[in-house]
């Protein structure tokens, strides 16, 4: 595939997160979590954009 990494939808981020999607859509909407790119009706994630925002988190626990 040219080394181009396939873009990840909601269920697939919520998978990689261990989270439920309505989770991430709530967070969404709060505006915290992995920066999504609305595609027409769909939202999708660049995976780099996903770990990039977990590496940045802090290492203590709520």
């Amino acid at each position: 595939m040219n080394g181009i990494e396939k873009l990840w939808g909601v269920k697939d981020v919520a998978e990689y997160l261990g989270i439920p999607v309505q989770t991430l859509y709530r967070w969404r909407c709060q505006g915290y979590g992995p920066r999504g790119r609305r595609m027409g009706k769909h939202v999708r994630y660049i995976p780099d954009d996903v770990r990039q925002w977990v590496a940045s988190l802090r290492d203590e626990v709520a």
